[in-house]
């Protein structure tokens, strides 16, 4: 195949942003999936464990094991959810605070560049399509 198919046009795009946010990310000992957690978490009154690996599109598993390195670095802590005794509140320390600021500069930079290059026109179609594919993936019409 001479031509570049969707799927691989797609995982080209999200492997650079990948690389490109860790390599940012690693200025402050950091990586991305730490980067992409501070941004879920209510910095007012932390978010619950549960509902941040369904908000991240993470396994669990996983979910567990950068919590637990971002505790080891005083990026979070976590309490007894009070209107859910069987759940964990996930909340920011004040290094978190900061960190999920650094966090939210870096993703506003990456957007305003692209803007700078890319049409509002061009960025509108591309949402359209990328869920337009979201749209046909989550509604199994591609493999039944």
């Amino acid at each position: 195949m001479k031509e570049k198919t969707i799927d691989q046009i797609i995982r080209e795009t999200w492997m650079s942003i990948t690389k490109m946010y860790n390599e940012e990310a690693a200025k402050f000992e950091g990586t991305m999936s730490v980067g992409y957690v501070l941004l879920k978490i209510d910095p007012q009154v932390g978010t619950p464990s549960t509902a941040l690996a369904s908000m991240m599109g993470m396994v669990v598993t996983s979910l567990s094991r950068t919590l637990k390195k971002m505790e080891e670095k005083g990026l979070i802590y976590r309490e007894p959810n009070p209107e859910d005794g069987r759940s964990v509140l996930v909340k920011l320390t004040d290094y978190g605070c900061k960190m999920r600021e650094q966090s939210k500069e870096t993703v506003l930079q990456f957007n305003q560049v692209v803007r700078e290059h890319i049409s509002e026109e061009e960025l509108q179609n591309f949402v359209k399509v990328s869920n337009a594919i979201l749209d046909l993936i989550n509604g199994r019409k591609i493999y039944k």
